[in-house]
C-alpha cells in the first residue's frame, strides 16, 4: 500500500512545488493521463487491501494506462473525434468502482475487527 501513497503524495509535490506549467494545448492529453494514472493509484490501493499488490503490475500498469490515455486523445485529436471522452468515460468509471471496493474493504475490515473485539 505505501508504494501508490508515495507516488500520489510526490506527484502532488511536484505539482505544488514547481513551477511546471502545462501549456493549453497539451491540457486534453494531460487531464486524460492524469485520470488514468490516478486509476492505477486506486487499483494499487484496492490490491494492497485484498493482498494482491504486486509493484511491477502498478508501475506497469500506471504508465502504460497514462500513455495510452494521452496516445487515445492525440490520436482523436489528429482525427478530429473526441477520443479522449472514450478514456474519461472508462478511468471515471473504473475510478468510483475502486473507490467503492475500497470503501466496502475498509469497513468489512472495521467490522470484522469490532466484532473480535466483542468477543
Amino acid at each position: 500500500m505505501l508504494l501508490p501513497i508515495v507516488a500520489l503524495l510526490l506527484g502532488f509535490a511536484i505539482g505544488q512545488f514547481t513551477k511546471i506549467s502545462i501549456p493549453a494545448a497539451l491540457a486534453p492529453y494531460m487531464s486524460v493521463s492524469l485520470l488514468a494514472a490516478l486509476d492505477s493509484v486506486l487499483g494499487g490501493v484496492r490490491a494492497t487491501l485484498e493482498d494482491t499488490f504486486d509493484d511491477l503490475i502498478f508501475v506497469t500498469g500506471f504508465f502504460s494506462n497514462a500513455l495510452l490515455a494521452g496516445a487515445l486523445a492525440f490520436l482523436g485529436d489528429k482525427l478530429g473525434v473526441n477520443l479522449y471522452m472514450a478514456a474519461i468515460f472508462a478511468f471515471g468509471v473504473r475510478l468510483f468502482e475502486n473507490l467503492a471496493l475500497i470503501r466496502r474493504i475498509i469497513i468489512a475490515k472495521a467490522s470484522n475487527r469490532a466484532k473480535q473485539k466483542k468477543s
